[in-house]
């Protein structure tokens, strides 16, 4: 009876962990929108992130990166990931709706990205 009971704290514990806030979980968001930090917040930008050009992003690379879930919702880019989106902007020809697939950890609204590329 006493390790029955033991196990299920320690579930209860692992499962507390795992769902606490600032945990840090692991995942992929494919086909959203690359946009850089600076102009994100900006109210067209917002309703039409596609619409953000490539030119603007390389100017504003000193704020970094991030995307635009499927909800709507912006995530910023660690520094390394931000770097990594500006090396995929620089080889990049499309002027404008910059669409992305990210693999990375995302910890509150921040995301370290291991994997970025842009989709055809």
């Amino acid at each position: 009876m006493k390790r029955k009971t033991m196990w299920t704290i320690m579930t209860a514990f692992a499962l507390a962990a795992l769902l606490a806030p600032g945990a840090i979980f692991a995942a992929e968001w494919s086909n959203v929108t690359l946009v850089d930090s600076h102009c994100a917040q900006k109210a067209n930008v917002k309703e039409n992130p596609d619409s953000h050009t490539r030119d603007c992003m390389l100017m504003c690379e000193k704020n970094g990166y991030g995307i635009y879930t499927s909800e709507g919702e912006y995530l910023k880019f660690d520094a390394e990931g931000s770097k990594k989106a500006f090396d995929l902007l620089k080889a990049s020809d499309k002027a404008d709706h910059l669409r992305v697939n990210v693999t990375g950890e995302r910890e509150g609204d921040t995301l370290k990205v291991s994997t970025i590329a842009m989709t055809s």
